[in-house]
């Protein structure tokens, strides 16, 4: 077993648990990007796996100290490392809103492969081959003219659902990427369908592993603002 001391940065859901994910902070390997997996096919974390010994859950800006037992990168997402379940995850701190912005990222023009797009997104997807032409599949971001968007989807494939999209420019690029920060999903799902605009946060955007449809999905994994631990 070893410890990886991580921000926090995402804590969003995917199929029966969540995909959880951070930087680290320990001095001497200062930037790395750690995504915590299970053993499991689906590489998910259960609640039991990831929460605190007082049963709390890990939230955006926690500092944390994740026990861990092997890297285990895999094509583009080099940053899974399966995580020791023996061990309780360690709250060591949080992070301010405005230590966070050192970690914002500006390197690269674009969110890995653009040019493709689901239904309902926007440069939201690539194929697994084009995926695979990156060693990263993590970023931390400060987007341009943010809205959020809530809305019904699926009505014309007979599955009418309400959804939550991010709509952002970066880099001169516009994309439009699910949502998968439940707490994000939760405050806009209450509110009338419609766009809301934030003017100031942070977005960690993750490209999932190969989907069912042989594409990789880029989403918003969490939305950061001066608010999220207020």
């Amino acid at each position: 077993m070893y410890l990886k001391r991580i921000v926090c940065l995402a804590n969003s859901r995917k199929s029966a648990g969540r995909c959880v994910a951070g930087i680290e902070i320990a001095p001497k390997s200062q930037g790395a990007w750690i995504r915590p997996v299970s053993s499991r096919a689906s590489q998910e974390i259960s609640e039991e796996e990831r929460r605190y010994e007082d049963g709390t859950d890990p939230r955006v800006l926690d500092i944390v100290d994740v026990p861990l037992h092997e890297a285990q990168p895999h094509g583009h997402q080099s940053e899974n490392h399966v995580i020791d379940d023996t061990y309780y995850w360690e709250k060591k701190g949080i992070m301010s809103w405005e230590d966070l912005q050192d970690l914002v990222e500006n390197d690269g023009d674009t969110l890995w492969e653009n040019g493709d797009r689901s239904y309902y997104g926007l440069n939201d997807r690539m194929s697994e081959a084009n995926a695979n032409k990156f060693d990263n599949s993590l970023i931390l971001i400060r987007p341009e003219n943010l809205v959020i968007l809530v809305r019904v989807e699926g009505e014309e494939f007979n599955n009418p659902r309400r959804r939550v999209r991010a709509k952002f420019d970066w880099k001169g690029t516009s994309y439009l990427l699910s949502v998968t920060d439940p707490v994000a999903e939760r405050k806009y799902l209450q509110m009338d369908d419609g766009e809301y605009r934030v003017r100031d946060a942070v977005l960690c955007i993750s490209a999932g592993e190969r989907h069912t449809d042989g594409k990789c999905y880029k989403f918003c994994a969490a939305l950061i603002t001066s608010r999220s631990r207020s």
